[in-house]
C-alpha cells in the first residue's frame, strides 16, 4: 500500500459511528481495528458526556483520549476520569436558571459525573430524562463551580435556532452554544422538542486537532474528520479531509469535502479501508 496521507481518525459517534440501532456496524469495527493496529490514531469527538461514551471506548478497544461534552472535556479510557474539564461561571448558571424556570422550560445541569434536572411532567419528559439517565432533583441548589453543560429543552420554540437566539440575547456572560432539534436522534424521530446545550468557551469539537497535535504530534491536515450534525463543523472545517454522512445536516455536508453513505451502512468502513488500510477482505 502507498503511503497513506492521514495519520488519524476523528469520528463523532451518534449519526455517525453508530447506526439508528445505536451499534456499529460489524464491518465499520473490523476496518477500525483493523486501523489501530495499523497505527492509525483513532479518537471520539461526541457532545456525550464520557458516562455514555466509555462502554463504546472498550467495544472499540480505544486507548486515545476521547473528546467529550463537545469538546469542553477529555476523558481517559485507562483512567477512567477526566482529565480535561471546563465549567461555566457560576453567574451563567444563574442567568440560565433564571430564563428557564419561570417558564417551566425542561433542563438537565451536568456536573461531569451526575446529570440533574426535575421530575419529569409528562411522559414524553420521562422517556427524555431515562434516556439520558438522569438523577432527579430539584436543581437548586447545587454545587457552585462544577457544571459542565447546562442543557435547556423546549417545546415553546419552532427551531433550535430560536432557542438559541433567545437564550444568547439574555444571558451576559460568554459561553459555547450547540443546538438540536431532538429529533435528530433516532429514539426521538417523532419530537418536536427543541434542545440547546450551552458549554464553557472552547473550540468545540475543533478542540481535538490541539488534542491531536499535543499528543501524537499529528497535525490537522493530517487528520479525516467525520460527522453528521451541526456540532460537527469545528472539526469538519478544520480537517485536513471533512467527511460527512449521507444522512447528515445540509450544513455538515456544505462543511465537508466528501459526503458519504449513511450511518445505517457501511460507507465508514469503506472510508477507512480506503484511506487508511489494503484493501478489505472480501467475506464481509
Amino acid at each position: 500500500m502507498a503511503a497513506r496521507s492521514y495519520d488519524a481518525l476523528v469520528l463523532d459517534v451518534d449519526g455517525t459511528l453508530l447506526g439508528d440501532d445505536e451499534r456499529v456496524h460489524p464491518r465499520t469495527l473490523q476496518a477500525l481495528l483493523r486501523a489501530r493496529a495499523a497505527g492509525v490514531v483513532v479518537m471520539l469527538a461526541t457532545g456525550r458526556a464520557h458516562g455514555s461514551t466509555r462502554g463504546l471506548m472498550r467495544e472499540l478497544g480505544l486507548d486515545s483520549p476521547a473528546l467529550v461534552y463537545n469538546g469542553a472535556a477529555l476523558y481517559c479510557p485507562s483512567e477512567d476520569r477526566l482529565i480535561e474539564r471546563r465549567v461555566l461561571a457560576d453567574q451563567l448558571v444563574d442567568e440560565l436558571h433564571a430564563l428557564t424556570t419561570p417558564r417551566d422550560l425542561l433542563t438537565v445541569v451536568e456536573h461531569g459525573d451526575e446529570r440533574y434536572a426535575r421530575a419529569a411532567r409528562s411522559s414524553h419528559e420521562a422517556s427524555l430524562l431515562a434516556w439520558l439517565g438522569c438523577v432527579l432533583r430539584p436543581l437548586e441548589p447545587l454545587a457552585l463551580g462544577q457544571t459542565v453543560r447546562f442543557t435547556i429543552f423546549s417545546e415553546q420554540h419552532h427551531d433550535s435556532l430560536a432557542l438559541h437566539d433567545e437564550v444568547r440575547n439574555v444571558v451576559s456572560q460568554p459561553a459555547y452554544y450547540t443546538h438540536f432539534g431532538l429529533a435528530m436522534l433516532a429514539g426521538f424521530r417523532n419530537s418536536n422538542v427543541q434542545g440547546l446545550d450551552v458549554h464553557p468557551v472552547c473550540e468545540g469539537k475543533a478542540e481535538v486537532f490541539r488534542v491531536l497535535q499535543a499528543r501524537f504530534g499529528i497535525p490537522s491536515a493530517r487528520v479525516v474528520a467525520v460527522g453528521d450534525a451541526d456540532n460537527d463543523l469545528p472539526m469538519l472545517s478544520g480537517a485536513g479531509l471533512g467527511v460527512a454522512m449521507g444522512n447528515a445536516t445540509e450544513e455538515a455536508k456544505r462543511a465537508a469535502r466528501r459526503v458519504i453513505g449513511d450511518n445505517c451502512g457501511d460507507a465508514l468502513a469503506t472510508l477507512i479501508e480506503e484511506l487508511f488500510l489494503e484493501p478489505a477482505p472480501e467475506d464481509y
